[in-house]
């Protein structure tokens, strides 16, 4: 049985000379939605002294549209614009964000598959799931509710139906059409008795989380390829499949 180690030579191994490529393919899925990030945000900035506020909707760290107002008699009239209008925005890049991020989010799990098989990884991967675009939302969509509702009976069952369901972009990468329940049943049935083994793969990358923390986030620009290339490697060795190509 492999271990966590095992998990990130063969990881270093798949990116040797594919570095920049792997980069720029994280980066992209993860501006697209196909990795975990921030979402949408709405921020509301008072200053009564000034008698000023300004309502924004920001994405990654940027502002994409704000709002300037004075606080005097009209405020709450512009507040309610305001208001109304970003959440107005920010639902319809939400929409569009988790349509584009769940095809996208099977595309990267393909890129890296890919990587760690020693075939050609391309870019292109990330776009190449998109005849089966009901599946991939319909499956982001299953998971993201199948947590939440764990999470509300307590926070350690949402956590272990995360690893649960961690196999499902892999699993859809190479057998699109499954459906979006077929596909997180095997991964359920997969991460049986594996659910530690993946903790403590994630948990052996701290030290490097730990570096990146004293490089304002450029570090991880580089380690994000090296953690989802380990996942991708531990997916191979709990699904038996080797190096079997599937080509979508």
């Amino acid at each position: 049985m492999k271990l966590a180690a095992d998990f990130r030579t063969q990881a270093r191994q798949a990116l040797r000379g594919k570095w920049l490529m792997a980069v720029l393919a994280g980066l992209l899925a993860a501006l697209l939605g196909g990795t975990t990030l921030k979402g949408p945000e709405i921020k509301f900035n008072f200053n009564p002294g000034a008698g000023v506020g300004r309502v924004s909707l920001n994405y990654v760290g940027r502002e994409l549209a704000s709002v300037g107002m004075d606080m005097d008699l009209r405020f709450s009239g512009w507040l309610v614009g305001a208001a109304v209008y970003l959440v107005a925005t920010a639902l319809v890049v939400v929409v569009l964000l988790f349509v584009v991020g769940s095809v996208v989010n099977v595309g990267y799990s393909k890129f890296n598959l890919d990587l760690v098989d020693g075939q050609e990884a391309n870019i292109s991967r990330l776009f190449g799931y998109f005849p089966w675009w009901k599946t991939a939302v319909v499956a982001n969509l299953l998971q993201w509710v199948l947590i939440l509702l764990w999470t509300l009976l307590f926070i350690i069952p949402g956590i272990v139906a995360s690893y649960s369901y961690a196999m499902t972009g892999y699993i859809l990468a190479e057998d699109p059409d499954l459906t979006a329940s077929q596909a997180i049943q095997r991964s359920k049935e997969m991460m049986r008795g594996n659910r530690w083994r993946l903790f403590c793969l994630q948990l052996s990358f701290i030290g490097w989380i730990i570096l990146c923390l004293f490089t304002f986030g450029i570090g991880n620009l580089f380690l994000n390829p090296y953690q989802t290339a380990a996942d991708a490697a531990f997916y191979r060795e709990i699904s038996g499949t080797g190096g079997m190509e599937r080509q979508v």
